[in-house]
């Protein structure tokens, strides 16, 4: 499944090993389990770290990741019409709940132009998404610990992140197995608010 300008890389927490591993082998990605707990924002660091060591464009995905038909055709699309910019493959409902009514907002304006994507100041999701070869660096010199895995992302890079209307991967939205940064429950469904094409 792998092109030749694109390779993968799962995170995973050791809670959800097995999920993890399916996903990892599908994609003939490289693995990162969170063996001790240390939280996501660490585990990123790791992906975003051995992304630098590689020599071509490369996705990360959370082990919840649920990939569609064609995912990597269609990866591999998007990163060869966007080369500079942070895309995220997944577009979620649910959370953040901040940005759910700029996100409907801008779906529909897309609609309006007929658009396949829109544009968020911010990586407001974690779950697929792939950081530009140019950026990697400034990503790792500008990382925030202390904050969310994606927020962590994006405001280290800084710009805007492309989002495809149509996410390329779902969101399996089971139980958090981490204490996330803000301490707040995550209640809201969460899953994509539209799919390329049906799982």
């Amino acid at each position: 499944m792998v092109s030749p300008q694109v390779t993968f890389c799962v995170v995973g927490h050791h809670k959800r090993r097995d999920m993890a591993t399916r996903l990892a082998d599908t994609l003939h990605a490289q693995l990162m389990i969170d063996e001790g707990d240390h939280g996501s924002n660490w585990n990123h660091r790791r992906a975003i770290e051995w992304a630098s060591q590689q020599d071509c464009r490369v996705v990360i995905l959370e082990d919840d990741a649920l990939l569609l038909p064609g995912f990597s055709e269609s990866v591999s699309e998007w990163v060869t019409r966007f080369p500079d910019h942070l895309i995220s493959f997944y577009l979620g409902t649910g959370r953040p709940p901040q940005y759910q009514q700029q996100i409907a907002t801008r779906l529909i304006d897309a609609d309006k132009r007929q658009g396949d994507h829109i544009i968020i100041g911010r990586l407001i999701h974690g779950v697929c998404y792939s950081p530009p070869v140019s950026g990697i660096a400034k990503i790792l010199s500008n990382w925030n610990r202390n904050q969310a895995a994606d927020y962590s992302v994006g405001d280290a890079l800084g710009g805007e992140v492309i989002y495809p209307c149509y996410s390329l991967v779902d969101h399996a939205d089971g139980a958090s197995v981490e204490r996330h940064p803000d301490n707040e429950p995550r209640s809201e469904r969460r899953r994509a608010w539209r799919l390329a094409v049906s799982p």
